[in-house]
């Protein structure tokens, strides 16, 4: 595996925690040599320690069009040929006539705009080079129904298909475009999740994730490290692009 990856170059983006510094920490494994990027410079530093190879730490807002100008010209003479494009957030709990329109765009500046502003930067060079890959972080969430989180899972399809276009966009430049799209994924994040539900139907912690995680085949939630090798893989599958791959744990099965 690490022979597509190794001595390659690769931006990560929402580096500091979770998937992110899984997926940093995986590439680094592989012999990459890892641009972390993150709004949190001390999360973004964390990571860093952890690496073994060569990493640049790069605070920036990927929803901010002025910062992403920032980090472009930073990695200039950098010679970027992956890019996993994971920040994302999660964004409210509660019914959509419930929402506030603030609340909603938040979710789509970051979930899907910063994804834009990234892959606008940073194609050029890999067509240029005539090879790159792109795995944009999506979910399985919108695949299926997920009540009072319509904000969320309506960009996580939307990142799915940006990417199948840009995916035709790039292909005759020899640039692939994939999305991994976990499940639920073990960690504070769902931790979180679990606590509202149990608030709001009056059950316990425990009841509220049995009763998630029973939709899935496997009866369980995914883990960081198994998103990380998944991205790996998908890494050195030189002939797949447009393709969204679920890694759920079963969880989108009928």
């Amino acid at each position: 595996m690490s022979t597509r990856i190794e001595r390659r170059t690769a931006v990560v983006t929402g580096a500091g925690n979770g998937l992110g510094r899984a997926i940093a920490l995986a590439l680094d494994a592989a012999g990459a040599t890892v641009i972390l990027v993150g709004r949190t410079e001390s999360t973004l530093a964390e990571t860093q320690r952890l690496l073994t190879g060569p990493a640049l730490t790069l605070v920036a807002d990927t929803s901010d069009e002025e910062s992403v100008a920032a980090l472009t010209a930073t990695l200039a003479e950098e010679d970027v040929s992956i890019l996993v494009n994971n920040a994302g957030v999660a964004g409210p709990v509660a019914p959509l006539w419930q929402l506030e329109v603030k609340d909603w765009d938040e979710v789509f500046d970051v979930n899907v705009r910063g994804l834009f502003l990234l892959c606008r930067a940073l194609v050029p060079t890999m067509i240029e080079r005539g090879d790159g890959d792109i795995i944009n972080i999506a979910s399985v969430s919108g695949k299926r129904p997920l009540a009072r989180r319509t904000p969320y899972t309506a960009s996580k399809m939307a990142v799915i298909g940006l990417s199948r276009t840009l995916a035709a966009e790039l292909g005759p430049y020899g640039v692939r475009v994939n999305t991994l799209s976990p499940g639920p994924v073990d960690g504070p994040r769902m931790d979180r999740n679990f606590r509202l539900e149990a608030e709001r139907t009056g059950s316990s912690v425990a009841d509220a994730e049995m009763a998630f995680v029973s939709r899935a085949a496997m009866q369980r939630m995914v883990t960081e490290a198994e998103v990380a090798d998944a991205a790996l893989a998908m890494l050195t599958m030189t002939g797949m692009t447009g393709a969204d791959i679920d890694l759920s744990a079963g969880m989108v099965a009928p």
